[in-house]
């Protein structure tokens, strides 16, 4: 069993394991701050660049990720939505699922534990990975050995490696391995899933 953190525009690894393995998400640890919880990485045409999105009281050490609350005071969505646009509206597919993303950058929901899950289900169905839900905690998860524990910033274990594909910048940069999943998604489209069940985790 993998134990993954709640995130924003998940990983590629971390789609990986979902896809390959079961998992549950640890909806009762800890925020962590400047990680992947409300945190992605793009590709742009000047290389990759972090989406973050603000919290109410980020600094707070040992808050419950339950309680963190987004900040809307700052222009995030617009922000995110016009990057998200900017590097991949030239990709294959992104008209085939941008519809579906958009309502995420416009619409608003009090935390972020209810937002990343409500975005992660939207992936889930545009990865054709729906059969593939990960479990949700009701308490916090002590690891045990036989807990594979994507929790940590730093971790050991296996090294990751990602299936390889065409980025749409891969004219000028060379392959980004674990960016966001809808650079995946916007690059392969249907055959994301496929690319998902070959990476090494």
């Amino acid at each position: 069993m993998t134990i993954l953190p709640i995130s924003y525009l998940p990983s590629v690894e971390w789609m990986a394991h979902l896809a390959q393995e079961p998992c549950i998400i640890d909806l009762h640890e800890h925020y962590i701050k400047r990680s992947e919880r409300n945190r992605a990485r793009i590709l742009t045409p000047t290389g990759p660049m972090e989406l973050s999105i603000p919290l109410e009281h980020a600094n707070r050490p040992r808050t419950p990720i339950q309680q963190m609350r987004i900040d809307y005071s700052k222009r995030w969505q617009h922000q995110h939505a016009i990057a998200l646009k900017s590097a991949y509206k030239g990709s294959p597919y992104f008209d085939f699922y941008w519809e579906e993303l958009a309502p995420f950058y416009e619409g608003h929901w009090e935390s972020l534990v209810e937002y990343d899950r409500a975005l992660i289900e939207c992936l889930l169905k545009l990865l054709g990975l729906k059969d593939r839900a990960p479990l949700l905690s009701d308490a916090y998860i002590e690891a045990s050995t036989d807990h594979l524990d994507l929790r940590p910033k730093k971790r050991t274990g296996p090294t990751f490696a990602a299936e390889p594909y065409v980025q749409v910048f891969s004219d000028r940069w060379p392959f980004e391995p674990n960016l966001s999943v809808v650079d995946l998604l916007f690059a392969e489209g249907p055959a994301a899933r496929e690319l998902l069940m070959r990476c090494r985790i």
